[in-house]
């Protein structure tokens, strides 16, 4: 049971065991009826039923942990900053889909450059549902232009966006562009991170976990970032379950949380009484036409290709440093 065990792990990419466990319940149905993962009646009964504690303990040996902190690029933006911590047109509800926090990630290598490729992160607050574009610059125009594509794709209509303080989003477009459409406007408070929590956790656990901290510039960079991100948002949200906070109780200097069973953000949005019978229907339809073994092959080549392009350039930049220091030294 190891060796399927295993594959499941990874084709997940690499969840706890609590997340796991349902992963595999949901899932191992789908691949077998693409016929991913052949398996015999004992040991497809077994993985069915594993607990998560068995999961963590069976694979403890394989489990690699990284970490690695990036280095943050936001800078304040002063256009409008006080008009916006108001609710503008209703009240913030992180119970009904459509209030979504939106962040911004930059891909420079290490070394702060506003020129290179950003990706936006749009997380749904009260499902979880993720959706990621890749930004030429972080230019206005392209955070405006990415969101009206999402605003396309998402099953659910944006009803509130909560982004930080950077200039991006603090702009008299991005206000006028949810003025017109109703969406509620607000902001983070100034270095609280806490404040935009949900979309700060997506910006690893989906982002830098798909695609590093390689500086992405080129024209060739931007087009395999978008290929990526088309298959990993059906991936990420149909087939990763994620556990949202229920309580939190402090007792003395004791914090006790508590949370809902894992559910895919796709589950929860069937769930969910706010949700058109339409919109459930179109995403039943989407979700037994997908092979998560199959989106998660393209996925690892577009990753392979676009490692292999930062790697590259990686090198001549370090051979371009190392010979102009060599000059500056003679």
């Amino acid at each position: 049971m190891i060796s399927p065990l295993k594959f499941l792990w990874a084709l997940s990419s690499g969840l706890c065991g609590k997340r796991l466990a349902v992963f595999i319940r949901t899932t191992l149905p789908i691949l077998q009826r693409f016929e991913e993962l052949p398996l015999d009646s004992d040991t497809r009964q077994k993985l069915l039923s594993i607990s998560p504690a068995t999961i963590d303990r069976l694979l403890a040996p394989v489990r690699k942990k990284l970490q690695i902190k990036g280095r943050a690029t936001t800078k304040p933006g002063t256009l409008l900053k006080h008009q916006i911590p108001v609710k503008t047109f209703s009240q913030w509800n992180d119970t009904t889909p459509g209030f979504v926090e939106i962040d911004l990630v930059a891909h420079d290598g290490g070394i702060p450059a506003s020129d290179v490729i950003h990706s936006l992160d749009l997380t749904d607050v009260a499902t979880g549902w993720t959706e990621t574009r890749a930004l030429k610059t972080k230019a206005q125009r392209w955070v405006l232009q990415a969101l009206a594509d999402i605003t396309q794709q998402l099953p659910f209509p944006i009803k509130g966006i909560d982004c930080d303080n950077g200039g991006e989003f603090i702009n008299a477009e991005l206000f006028r562009y949810c003025q017109q459409r109703r969406i509620t406007f607000t902001r983070s408070r100034p270095y609280r991170k806490n404040d935009s929590c949900f979309v700060e956790e997506k910006n690893y656990s989906i982002v830098r976990k798909a695609v590093g901290y390689f500086r992405y510039d080129s024209d060739e960079d931007l087009q395999l970032l978008e290929q990526l991100y088309c298959a990993l948002r059906l991936f990420t949200n149909f087939f990763l379950p994620v556990m949202k906070l229920s309580t939190k109780t402090r007792t003395g200097s004791n914090v006790k949380k508590t949370y809902d069973p894992p559910t895919t953000p796709y589950r929860r949005l069937l769930l969910h009484p706010d949700i058109s019978k339409s919109a459930k229907r179109r995403l039943r339809r989407q979700y037994r036409q997908l092979n998560p073994a199959a989106l998660r092959r393209q996925i690892s080549q577009l990753q392979e290709k676009l490692f292999t392009l930062a790697q590259a350039k990686q090198t001549v930049l370090s051979k371009r440093r190392t010979h102009l220091f060599s000059k500056v030294l003679t």
